[in-house]
């Protein structure tokens, strides 16, 4: 599932484009960098056959993946939970809590 995953870390780096979210778009610009250099270096399959000999190596770039995303999750998350509280906090300013 190589290339469903390179669409959705392209669409998420398009949509902060589009939105504005800059330091978002920024800190995705590496990884779209990584997938961009395997599709055009034919390097986005992976062999069954060569699968064992550079297990290694698939496995480090994996964990480097999951480290990336938890990472992203969690700024994410923050980040939301930040705009909510300023949402609120501006609604109690003005008034208008509907």
């Amino acid at each position: 599932y190589v290339m469903p995953e390179m669409a959705a870390q392209m669409f998420m780096f398009v949509v902060f484009l589009l939105m504005g979210e800059w330091f978002s778009m920024l800190v995705n610009l590496p990884l779209v960098a990584w997938n961009i250099n395997k599709v055009v270096n034919s390097r986005q399959f992976y062999d069954a056959t060569e699968v064992f000999r550079t297990l290694s190596k698939h496995k480090q770039e994996n964990f480097f993946k999951v480290a990336f995303y938890l990472l992203c999750f969690f700024y994410y998350l923050y980040s939301m939970i930040m705009t909510l509280v300023n949402e609120s906090t501006d609604d109690i300013r003005t008034g208008s809590a509907y």
